[in-house]
Parts: structure tokens; sequence; C-alpha cells
């Protein structure tokens, strides 16, 4: 079946990232859920509590967690949002910019690997892939009765 589903490859491949942006992570005393955070938050003006679920694709809870995660290692501060008296501003502390910065790096050091070994023809064909299957699912057209009949 492997050989066959777009959606296995995805997953695998998907899995594999995740795994190795793990196994590096750790090296910075971070995890990939806390370094792809860290890379969510604007780090000039912070970026409210409310923007991060949606920005990331994480539900509440998880989210929740994760800022509390890095609220006690002193990666954020919590701020009052001054155009919502009621929202929050999530701010990067200098350490929280450093560990940003080493996640940039990670994250970048992996584009790097992949351009290096996949030529500019396949990067192309491989993002509009991922374009057209974004598009399949925002636009609501993957399970449909048109497309099953």
């Amino acid at each position: 079946m492997k050989e066959l589903t777009i959606d296995w490859a995805l997953r695998a491949t998907w899995q594999a990232v995740t795994k190795l942006y793990n196994e590096e992570a750790k090296n910075y005393g971070l995890t990939m859920a806390i370094g792809f955070t860290l890379l969510s938050i604007d780090p000039k003006k912070g970026t409210p509590s409310t923007n991060l679920g949606p920005k990331m694709g994480m539900e509440a809870t998880s989210l929740s967690r994760i800022l509390k995660n890095l609220e006690e290692r002193g990666f954020i501060v919590r701020k009052p949002n001054p155009n919502d008296g009621r929202g929050v501003l999530i701010h990067l502390t200098e350490l929280g910019l450093e560990k940003r910065e080493d996640s940039k790096e990670v994250v970048l050091r992996f584009n790097e690997a992949v351009k290096h070994n996949a030529s500019q023809e396949d990067l192309i064909g491989f993002f509009n892939i991922m374009e057209i299957i974004n598009k399949l699912i925002v636009d609501k057209k993957i399970y449909t009765k048109t497309t099953t009949e």
C-alpha cells in the first residue's frame, strides 16, 4: 500500500523529519515543538497568544502546555496586549531569542541539505504538489460526492 498512497508518503516523511528535528533539538535542550513555537513568535513585537494556535495549526490545550513550559524555562514572558485589554502578547526573552536562532539555524540547515540533494525542478514540483493538496483541503474538494462518484 505504501507505494500507492500519497498520504503514506506524506506521513512517513513527516514522521522521519519530526524524529530528525527532535534528535537535533536535544543538542540545544529543546524539542521540535518548542523550536516551532519559538519560530512562530514575532521576535520584535511579540505575538498575541490567540494568534499562535491557528498560526501553528495547534489546539489551545497543547499550545497552553508548551507556553507554560517555555515560560518556566525563561524563554518567553507574557505581557498585556496594549491594543486589547483582555489579550496577552507572548514576547521572547533574551534566552528565548537565542533558542529561536538555534531553531532557525536547524531549519535552514535542513533546507540547505534538501536543496543540495534535489534539483530545482524537483523542488518546484514538490511545492506545486503541496500547494495542490492544501488547496484541495481548504476548498473541501477531497471528500465530496463528485470526487467519489
